[in-house]
């Protein structure tokens, strides 16, 4: 085909543009006219239907389809209004019950002191909290927030749950160290509650994480001492008062000198769960004086 042909052919065709202003041009016409003059019957009313008819149901979808995508818009955002107000209530929810939890555990901690504090009603006694654990991150010694400043000298004994925790080591201003029953050092001079036979109680990390520590030395030649008995502090300790609760002998062995016994102690602290302790602000010495 010719070029200058086939520009003057492509010179013919409308726009689309323009078909579409046309058109729309006429509709607009042609609804002036119906609202302007009565149209009953006939070709006119007939090319108008024809015309506007499609013209308004697609009006009308297209407007339908945007009130729906309007609502739609309107409902999401409702709801992630309404997802964020519950999350917020979800958390609040969740930080009240863990402070109900935190005061449920504090008042089981303070009714065991108390009680404890009964127990014991003959010796002063000051509360203090652990404010740090030892290197290792294991109660084989730990911090107190009492001190000298509170009256907290070396060699108070230290209570807990329902027994003897251990004894206060070192000293400063406003902290003391305590030095736990179940430290590797330590040695405590007890005796069998019920039969008052003396023996020696041994710190052992390796057996506190089978819940024990050991015992030697127990001099029950009459074969009196069974498991479940209690061990208390005995009355020849240098350091320990007298008849606090260590714990309940687990094991009774024979020793190969036929003369002694040995064995192992469930101790009535839960070492791994501390928090509050009791210190007697008193001392053997000073109670012996």
């Amino acid at each position: 085909m010719c070029p200058v042909v086939k520009r003057k052919e492509e010179k013919k065709k409308i726009p689309g543009k323009y078909v579409l202003l046309i058109f729309t041009a006429l509709c607009i016409a042609l609804m002036l006219y119906t609202f302007t003059h009565d149209i009953q019957g006939g070709t006119l009313q007939n090319t108008a239907g024809a015309i506007f008819v499609p013209f308004q149901k697609g009006i009308a979808r297209v407007s339908s389809n945007i009130l729906a995508f309007v609502e739609e818009k309107h409902t999401i955002a409702e709801l992630n209004a309404e997802n964020e107000e519950l999350r917020r209530q979800i958390d609040e929810l969740n930080w009240e019950n863990s402070q109900l939890l935190q005061d449920h555990y504090e008042l089981t901690n303070l009714r065991e002191l108390y009680e404890l504090d009964n127990t014991y009603a003959e010796y002063a006694k000051v509360g203090a909290r652990i404010i740090a654990a030892g290197n290792d991150n294991r109660f084989n010694s730990f911090l107190i927030d009492k001190g000298t400043d509170d009256g907290i000298t070396v060699n108070m004994n230290v209570l807990a749950g329902s027994g003897l925790v251990g004894i206060v080591s070192e000293t400063a201003s406003n902290w003391s160290r305590v030095t736990t029953i179940i430290s590797d050092n330590s040695n405590v001079s007890g005796s069998v509650l019920h039969t008052q036979d003396n023996l020696i109680v041994s710190g052992s990390m390796e057996l506190i994480a089978q819940g024990m520590v050991s015992y030697s030395q127990l001099t029950d030649r009459e074969h009196r001492v069974v498991v479940g008995d209690k061990v208390v502090t005995s009355n020849i300790s240098d350091r320990y008062l007298p008849g606090i609760l260590i714990g309940y002998i687990a094991t009774v062995e024979e020793d190969s000198n036929h003369l002694t016994m040995s064995g192992k102690i469930t101790p009535v602290v839960d070492f791994e769960h501390l928090s509050d302790v009791l210190v007697i602000t008193e001392t053997k010495k000073t109670v012996e004086k």
